[in-house]
């Protein structure tokens, strides 16, 4: 009778856990005590992170499903392992290497021959004796562990070289550097435990402050997942699968998108479109050049060989808006989607992985978005599991 009781309160006492668990699997919203059972459990202060993710969503009008909250652990679990400034192994040495063999190479290609050259050579008689030859900036360089460390020292030596530029050698020069030089050459771009870009947290402030004041603000760990949310997050785009927001978060919003216009258009056009997503060409500032771009060609001869009529002009406004979801809705747009289905007699593809190339010091090797959207879908799913 006694072993009958205590394993009817057994029973009972595992179905009561049984029906919290699936009444909770089951609630669409959840719980900041859910989202900290989701962070991975080596991840140290996990209440404080998922404190700051649920907060972050109401913040941003973001649904907490089980959905949403995995895409943004996925995300920062693959970028910094939750840690809000991660070291980054080698980092010192990497640095050093660059501006060994690339210094010059960088400052032209920011500023151009003009400005670049004389400007690196002055900068590099910077790093090797300033503020002193036995304690150097290239010598403080090679200690760096973070990227916080690497960032908050270029800073200082460009504040010093600002300070002691002459400007006698300089003439033409002297306002330009003293106002841009520093956030222009700058090589830390990404910031935070979501590596964002400082642009575009820059195009996004949610209050005012100067641009070091917001690399600051984006090595706090609240700083850091507001803006990598918001990047991940804030904008619509019909995928059907998560690993293309993932791809997105690597390559450029919209590119999944973009790549699979991109491809239906190699298909109409017997071409051999780059699938990267960009369907304009682009500088260094991500802004859009006046030439042509592939993608535009072949969109030209196409509309031209189907006695389609879209000017040019109609062409690039409607290109224009590639970043955005409104391109869906574009004339150039919906009738590359028209074409295909008549050929074909299927409707295109929404999006297909972008084929682009990940470089950077930060680095051991070359990496493609593939990869890397491959490995967040991994902590994706195992979230999901969880």
């Amino acid at each position: 009778m006694n072993k009958l009781l205590i394993l009817g309160v057994c029973f009972a006492l595992t179905a009561c856990g049984q029906s919290e668990q699936q009444e909770e699997q089951d609630t669409p919203i959840l719980t900041q005590k859910s989202i900290k059972r989701l962070v991975p459990t080596r991840t140290v202060h996990r209440e404080a992170w998922a404190e700051d993710i649920y907060n972050i969503m109401d913040e941003l009008k973001i649904e907490r499903n089980k959905q949403n909250v995995c895409s943004i652990i996925a995300i920062v679990d693959q970028e910094s392992n939750f840690v809000a400034n991660p070291q980054v192994p080698g980092l010192g040495a990497k640095a050093v290497k660059e501006v060994n063999t690339r210094l010059e190479e960088k400052f032209t290609d920011k500023l151009g021959d003009r400005f670049g050259k004389p400007i690196a050579q002055y900068f590099n008689n910077v790093l090797k004796n300033q503020p002193s030859v036995s304690n150097s900036y290239l010598k403080q360089m090679h200690q760096v562990k973070t990227e916080k460390d690497l960032d908050v020292l270029y800073r200082q030596i460009f504040d010093d070289m600002t300070k002691r530029y002459h400007v006698s050698l300089f003439t033409n020069t002297a306002k330009f550097v003293g106002q841009d030089i520093a956030e222009k050459m700058n090589p830390i771009t990404t910031l935070g435990s979501m590596q964002v870009q400082v642009r575009y947290a820059q195009d996004h402030l949610k209050q005012s402050m100067n641009t070091n004041q917001l690399r600051d603000y984006l090595y706090t760990q609240y700083g850091g997942l507001y803006y990598g949310i918001h990047r991940l997050m804030m904008y619509d785009a019909s995928y059907n699968k998560p690993i293309y927001r993932f791809a997105d978060y690597n390559s450029g919003i919209y590119s999944s998108r973009n790549a699979s216009f991109q491809k239906v258009l190699n298909q109409l056009t017997q071409q051999n479109l780059a699938l990267d997503g960009d369907l304009l060409v682009y500088d260094k500032n991500e802004k859009p050049l006046s030439q042509n771009s592939d993608t535009e060609i072949a969109l030209l001869k196409l509309f031209s060989r189907n006695n389609i009529v879209l000017t040019p002009r109609k062409i690039r406004n409607d290109l224009e808006t590639e970043k955005e979801q409104s391109f869906e809705s574009t004339d150039t747009y919906l009738t590359v989607q028209k074409l295909y289905k008549q050929k074909t007699g299927k409707s295109a593809p929404y999006a297909i992985m972008p084929q682009v190339i990940i470089s950077g010091p930060k680095l051991s090797r070359e990496y493609n978005t593939n990869w890397y959207a491959t490995r967040v879908n991994g902590r994706y799913e195992t979230c999901m599991h969880r």
